[in-house]
C-alpha cells in the first residue's frame, strides 16, 4: 500500500511539470519593445512568474555610451575589486564529490582589463562576481552613469532592490544551474548574456545532492589546489551540467525542457525568482543586476511543497 501511494507521487510529479508548461510556461522567452507601466509588469510577468526580455529600457543610462574599457581604465582602474579566480571558470559549482568556490583576489580593475585584452597575464578565468552589491560598495564611482534602482520594477514590486551588482569576465567564465530567491532584473551594459532557464516546476527532473563545501586556493606557483571548508555545512547543488547533461545518470533530465535566450548591450532580462538558470557571456561583458527580495508567499510555499516531495520520492 505504501509503495503504490508512493508510485502514485512519483507519478503526479513527474507529469506536473508538462502541465504546468502548457498552462503558463512560454515557449520563448517573450520581448518587450518597451518597459512595462509598474501595473502591467506585476500583473503580466511578476504575478505569472513568467520571464521577458524588455528593449529600450537602459536608453537614458549613460553608462551605455560610456562604459568601455578605456572609461572604466580612467575612472577606476586604480580601484581594487573583489574577483573570483577559477582554473576552468566554474565558481560555485560542483567539481567531483565537493561544491567548490572560488578563490578571491583582490584586483585593480585596470589588471583585470589588461588580462581580458590579452595585455598581462594571471593563472586562471576572472570574474567580477561578487554578489553583495559589488557595485555601490567597491565601485561607487559608477553610480552616476547608472540608475540606483529600476523605478517601474520598484513601484511594482514595493521595494527598492536589496542588491546591486556590478559583472565583468572572461567568456570562459560560467554560473552554473541554480536558482535565487530573487526578482532579478538583468541588465547587459556592453557584449550580450546567454541564458539557459528552466522553470521552477521542472523541479523534479533537476537533480540535487549534498556536497561538502570546498574553495579553490592559488599557489605561489600558479596552481590550484581545492580546501575545504570544515566548519561549514554540506551545501544542496544542481551537479548536473545542462549544456552537456549525463543522461545515463540523471535520466529525468531529459524531460525538462530549458529555455535558451540572449540579453544584448541595452536589454533587460527580468528573470522570476526561483527559476533555474546557466549563464555564459560573450568575451569581456559587462552587466549590472538588481535583486529584489521575492515575495514568500502561497507560490513559494507550493514550489518548497514541490522541492519536499521529490526529494522525498526519491527523484533527486
Amino acid at each position: 500500500m505504501a509503495e503504490a501511494a508512493l508510485d502514485a507521487v512519483r507519478r503526479a510529479l513527474q507529469e506536473f511539470p508538462a502541465a504546468a508548461r502548457d498552462l503558463n510556461v512560454p515557449r520563448v522567452v517573450p520581448y518587450l519593445d518597451e518597459p512595462p507601466s509598474p501595473l502591467c509588469f506585476y500583473r503580466d510577468w511578476v504575478c505569472p512568474n513568467r520571464p521577458c526580455i524588455i528593449r529600450n529600457a537602459l536608453q537614458h543610462w549613460p553608462a551605455l555610451q560610456k562604459w568601455s574599457f578605456s572609461y572604466l581604465r580612467a575612472t577606476v582602474g586604480s580601484t581594487e575589486v573583489s574577483v573570483a579566480v577559477t582554473p576552468d571558470g566554474y565558481a560555485d559549482a560542483v567539481r567531483g564529490d565537493r561544491f567548490v568556490m572560488p578563490a578571491e583576489r583582490r584586483l585593480p580593475v585596470s589588471h583585470v582589463l589588461d588580462v581580458l585584452e590579452g595585455q598581462a597575464q594571471h593563472p586562471g578565468v576572472l570574474y567580477v562576481q561578487k554578489q553583495c552589491s559589488n557595485l555601490p560598495t567597491e565601485l561607487p564611482q559608477l553610480l552616476s552613469d547608472i540608475e540606483s534602482h529600476v523605478p517601474w520594477a520598484s513601484e511594482s514590486l514595493g521595494k527598492m532592490p536589496d542588491a546591486v551588482n556590478f559583472w565583468l569576465g572572461d567568456a570562459a567564465a560560467v554560473t552554473s544551474l541554480h536558482k535565487d530567491h530573487y526578482e532579478n532584473l538583468y541588465c547587459v551594459v556592453s557584449g550580450e548574456k546567454h541564458f539557459l532557464l528552466h522553470p521552477p516546476s521542472d523541479r523534479p527532473f533537476i537533480p540535487y545532492n549534498l556536497y561538502t563545501p570546498a574553495t579553490y586556493q592559488l599557489t605561489e606557483e600558479g596552481t590550484f589546489r581545492v580546501v575545504d571548508e570544515e566548519a561549514m555545512e554540506k551545501v544542496p547543488w544542481i551537479p548536473l551540467d545542462p549544456l552537456a547533461p549525463d543522461l545515463a545518470r540523471y535520466p529525468s533530465y531529459s524531460q525538462a525542457r530549458a529555455l535558451h535566450c540572449t540579453v544584448r548591450a541595452g536589454e533587460l532580462l527580468y528573470l522570476p525568482a526561483l527559476w533555474f538558470h546557466h549563464v555564459q557571456q560573450s568575451h569581456g561583458c559587462i552587466a549590472v543586476n538588481f535583486w529584489y527580495d521575492m515575495e514568500y508567499d502561497l507560490k513559494y510555499s507550493y514550489f518548497q511543497l514541490m522541492d519536499s516531495l521529490t526529494r522525498a520520492a526519491g527523484l533527486d
